[in-house]
């Protein structure tokens, strides 16, 4: 797709902006992709997954200014955790129905043959539904008694939880997506708004402060007694930006997850007048500004570090990861939908307009590799000093791994994890390429290869597991040289 679609907004919106809408949408995956896994004996979850209407009245709740203080005096709210009860209607309790019901699905089986089994099938289906949320309102958070998130990790049986029973800004993305489908607005507005406010606190690692607009990483409630009165407690927010956390990494993609997360609240709910808040914008374009700042680096994606974002963990990814900037051009297309027009904010929008434009080519013509782009770097000139170089990275085809070469289908192709100079990693990254499909920044016939490619390739990238975070796994020396040693990156 051209600069001019991108400009002029004609371009397909992002996956995320679109999940309420009021009609049914179905997944890119659909067509002949879900039902070959049936051929298969994968059964995938839903053949076509139906989006419905989500707009329902919200019931507001005071939030605090940005300018004040993040605690409030009150009793914490216990977190309720008891398994549903049975009220005579069918009503599973931890994925067992009741006995009367079960006595009623045998008697209709007996009755009508081989539809009950379709019947016990969606039931099934139901309770697991049932069993899952069960187990998320278990994990979610309160603050002064208003529920602000979901904790990262929910083990009874781990006694050393370490950080993991902190609210992660990433982490609650597909729990605030699952609550908005549900029609619970209220947590996704709470966790929007009080985020925000921590943007702005002062955060110092070893004497340096990062810029202004980073997101922390994840947050913890915590209650303390009041002064003087030990009858009394107030909720603490204590929000970490990445010095206490292990390895001590940067959240570079929290704020890009927030404004998507934001405009996907203002599209499910109807609600559009917390993205119209001073606070709310002045936020948007703290973020903007950190994203788009001026550098040294030569190329249009943002530049990070190891372990700044999906695992906290070295995977050999510093650099311009794939999943970074498919966040990052989401983020950029969310804000430029809810940016105010004001003369303030026309250098932002146009800088923002250029960036979008700049990384949707970097990302489309380099990062892309099929068996044609294949041959062709095997065919580059290395060491070429000029201006119109074809090998403008002085790729050397001798890293091209030799999996890749017995792997890569005739039909079917993807985008590369990382590009650098003299360096391209050919491993095939799950959540960037899935992300840069629902977004549009990989192109139609691009996308339509990489869904083809990950059909043709399933026994690798799926099997009987969900879905793989890369391909393949590092092994050996060189897990132990990119990972560090790390036990937990297994």
């Amino acid at each position: 797709m051209g600069s001019t679609a991108i400009l002029s907004g004609a371009m397909s919106q992002p996956f995320l902006m679109d999940f309420c809408l009021g009609q049914s949408t179905s997944l890119p995956l659909s067509r002949y992709h879900l039902n070959s896994k049936w051929e298969r004996g994968f059964r995938p979850p839903l053949k076509n997954l139906r989006l419905g209407n989500c707009m329902t009245i919200y019931a507001s709740c005071s939030i605090y200014g940005r300018s004040e203080s993040l605690r409030c005096k009150c009793v914490p709210a216990k977190n309720v955790s008891k398994s549903v009860v049975d009220n005579g209607n069918g009503t599973w309790i931890n994925g067992v129905a009741n006995a009367s019901n079960v006595h009623m699905d045998q008697n209709l089986k007996h009755e009508n043959g081989g539809a009950m089994s379709t019947m016990i099938e969606r039931v099934s289906v139901d309770s697991i539904e049932d069993e899952a949320w069960d187990l998320l309102r278990a994990s979610m958070v309160y603050y002064c008694s208003n529920p602000i998130g979901t904790i990262a990790a929910n083990d009874p049986s781990d006694s050393n939880t370490l950080n993991y029973d902190q609210v992660f800004i990433r982490d609650f993305i597909p729990s605030g997506i699952a609550f908005l489908l549900k029609g619970e607005h209220d947590i996704v507005r709470n966790f929007i708004l009080h985020t925000l406010q921590l943007q702005s606190w002062e955060k110092t690692v070893d004497c340096h402060s990062p810029g202004q607009g980073l997101m922390p990483a994840s947050f913890k409630v915590r209650t303390v007694p009041l002064d003087g009165d030990d009858s009394a407690t107030e909720d603490v927010l204590d929000p970490d930006f990445g010095e206490a956390a292990i390895g001590r990494v940067a959240p570079v993609d929290s704020g890009l997850w927030w404004i998507i997360l934001l405009r996907a609240y203002g599209k499910c709910s109807g609600d559009l007048s917390v993205q119209d808040r001073v606070d709310v914008q002045t936020g948007i374009k703290m973020i903007l500004k950190l994203c788009l700042a001026d550098g040294f680096d030569m190329f249009p994606t943002l530049l990070v570090t190891d372990g700044s974002c999906m695992i906290d963990r070295r995977m050999g990814i510093h650099g311009h990861p794939l999943e970074i900037q498919a966040l990052f051009y989401s983020a950029l297309l969310c804000a430029r939908e809810m940016l105010a027009p004001e003369d303030g904010s026309a250098d932002l929008t146009r800088a923002l307009n250029n960036r979008l434009v700049a990384l949707s080519f970097h990302i489309r013509e380099y990062y892309w590799i099929d068996m044609r782009k294949l041959n062709e770097i095997y065919r580059y000139k290395t060491e070429e000093y000029s201006y119109d170089a074809v090998n403008k990275f002085n790729i050397y085809p001798d890293q091209i791994p030799p999996w890749l070469v017995e792997w890569m289908p005739n039909k079917g192709g993807y985008l590369i994890g990382n590009l650098q100079p003299a360096h391209m990693d050919f491993r095939f990254f799950s959540l960037g390429n899935l992300l840069s499909i629902t977004s549009s920044l990989a192109t139609t016939e691009q996308s339509h290869a990489i869904l083809d490619l990950i059909e043709a390739k399933w026994a690798d990238l799926v099997a009987d597991m969900p879905l793989k975070i890369c391909y393949p796994a590092l092994e050996g020396q060189e897990w132990k040289i990119i990972t560090g040693s790390d036990p937990k990156n297994t």
